[in-house]
């Protein structure tokens, strides 16, 4: 099902390649680096030490309340943390055996989370709020939290008396923080109304006791408890506390390799290391996370204190750092590259109505499952109009409507493996998902009688295909630029300097994504994996040596929930210093 040279001219302005990735993967560097510099609204610190993310994963332990405020859905649940040493010596007391081709535990220690939850989603009532008050979707929240932590108790999963319950937050919105369980609302989107300015912390205990109070006055109820506000992180960050709690993180010497024709044993890197580097979020929007030096932030920008092992200097800090890499800032690389197409702008452009602003996020729109089903419709009616020549009236009303064609629809879109070249259980499809009726046609008006058919069918999918491998490409550049600028990324070593210093040791890091739409959509995973190593290959070979790392994308799902339990869990071992 190979497109025509008609639509392979027509996508032209979508199509990507290796080098143009690697280049705009240079140009987010830069971009990068000065955004962390400069920016107010992008390279958010938050009072969150590396130190203490990586400290967790071997001591937290124990049952915490949680709760993930998404762009979609509302959950909260209860985390149960077991560290890596627990399950360490549960191990060590069970049965040694393990399947083939897996490690040891005692080469690869890993904690493990359960969760319980309950999740609702936020429909856009609750979410646009006419008289554009905070406190009207908090007290919804609350309300949920309430549900949540009565039923536990019914269960004994939270301790049956009137102590404050500490609470960890997960929110999945630009906010500014100055301490770990503070954070000043900023602009919301997504279809939410609060402009910002409001205090998270305050407008979701309002919430919750005005659902403990009222249910206070029913005649059997017994009080709940009052929650305490331990941990607020955005979702990215959250999902970067999760990625590291879970990872396998470890140093080893590997056995030297042996040349199968000469005998003779091969140079191999001294030192193999395996790190969490990176929280990515690529769901209904895009956004990452990494830990920088507190120096490679404007000064203006650090936190007022910062969360940190008791033993650990103030000035070496490393701190998570929420990039919300999908805001403005980042269109100028994208710009100067030509990414942004005419379907781009116009979808950018339409953007009205209640916690929509038009050119606001860029690269989300590019990116992310809100928006990749409408670009995929911009591009199929002008394909339709330029191409075959339909006029709009002739074409099904439901297209013509504005998100009408979903990206969870184009996200499942694709041929049959056992048959790619028959297009027609797609057309199937697109005629039950976009029926045509009869149209009455105008006077004077001349135009084709509208049907679908197995070539406009293959074309959706070929358009589909093309918005994904973009997305793709952008995330696997701003990943790379990002790795780079955390110094995660080795500088390239000369081949000729090998036999005097060594062979440098070999990284591989983990970026731990998270997200319906890198899952799901068309290919786009396995597409963000084959950029990064193709990237990575060109980012070292002009020096001629073999690339040192690899950037291996895994998942760690539930991130939110789950990082929000663990940071609450994180703030009973920590010490606040000053910035």
């Amino acid at each position: 099902m190979d497109p025509s040279s008609a639509l392979q001219q027509f996508l032209q302005p979508l199509q990507v390649d290796t080098r143009k990735i690697h280049t705009l993967s240079s140009h987010f560097f830069s971009n990068f680096r000065d955004l962390a510099l400069y920016a107010d609204d992008q390279f958010l610190s938050t009072p969150i030490s590396e130190s203490i993310l990586r400290h967790v994963s071997r001591k937290g332990h124990r049952r915490h309340l949680a709760i993930d405020i998404g762009g979609t859905n509302l959950r909260v649940g209860l985390v149960e943390l077991q560290p890596e040493e627990e399950t360490n010596a549960n191990k060590t007391s069970s049965s040694p055996s393990k399947p083939n081709g897996t490690a040891s535990s005692s080469s690869s220690p890993t904690s493990t989370l359960y969760l319980k939850e309950e999740a609702w989603p936020i429909d856009d009532g609750v979410k646009a709020d006419a008289k554009g008050d905070p406190q009207l979707l908090f007290d919804w929240i609350g309300t949920r939290i309430a549900s949540v932590v009565r039923n536990a108790r019914k269960e004994s999963l939270l301790p049956d008396d009137d102590e404050p319950i500490p609470l960890g937050i997960t929110f999945s919105f630009p906010m500014i923080q100055r301490s770990i369980a503070d954070a000043q609302i900023m602009t919301m989107g997504k279809g939410f109304s609060i402009k910002g300015h409001a205090m998270l912390g305050p407008l979701l205990i309002r919430g919750y006791d005005k659902a403990r109070n009222a249910q206070s006055k029913g005649m059997h109820s017994r009080p709940l408890p009052p929650i305490s506000v331990a941990a607020i992180s955005n979702d990215s960050v959250s999902t970067l506390v999760t990625f590291i709690y879970l990872f396998d993180e470890f140093k080893s010497t590997p056995q030297p390799k042996v040349k199968s024709k000469s005998k003779s044993i091969s140079q191999s890197p001294s030192l193999i290391i395996k790190k969490a580097s990176m929280g990515l979020i690529v769901g209904t929007g895009c956004n990452a996370t990494i830990p920088l030096p507190l120096t490679a932030l404007g000064q203006n920008k650090w936190p007022a204190a910062v969360s940190t092992l008791p033993s650990e200097p103030a000035g070496l800090v490393r701190i998570a750092v929420n990039t919300e890499w999908s805001i403005r800032g980042t269109a100028p690389p994208l710009r100067e590259l030509d990414f942004i197409t005419a379907w781009d702008t116009a979808l950018d452009e339409a953007l009205v109505g209640p916690g929509e602003i038009a050119g606001f996020q860029p690269l989300e729109y590019m990116t992310a499952g809100r928006y990749l089903g409408e670009l995929g419709r911009l591009v199929l009616l002008d394909y339709l109009r330029t191409i075959l020549g339909f006029d709009e009236f002739s074409l099904p009303a439901g297209l013509l409507l504005r998100y009408a064609l979903t990206t969870t629809f184009l996200s499942h879109f694709k041929p049959a493996d056992e048959n790619p070249s028959d297009p027609s259980p797609l057309l199937s499809k697109l005629e039950k998902e976009f029926p045509v009726g009869e149209v009455e046609a105008e006077k004077g008006a001349s135009y084709p009688s509208f049907q679908w058919t197995p070539t406009i069918a293959a074309a959706l999918y070929h358009i589909a295909k093309a918005i994904e491998i973009r997305a793709a490409g952008i995330v696997a550049a701003a990943t790379f630029a990002l790795l780079k600028l955390a110094d995660d990324i080795p500088p390239p070593f000369p081949k000729d300097l090998e036999k005097h210093r060594g062979i440098p040791p070999a990284m591989e890091l983990g970026v731990g994504y998270t997200g319906g739409c890198i899952s799901h959509f068309q290919d786009y995973l396995a597409d963000t994996q084959d950029f990064l190593d193709k990237i990575v290959k060109l980012e070292y070979s002009a020096g001629g040596s073999d690339a040192p790392v690899r950037i291996i994308l895994s998942p760690c799902h539930d991130g939110g929930i789950k990082g929000a339990g663990i940071l609450a869990a994180a703030t009973s071992n920590t010490h606040t210093q000053e910035t």
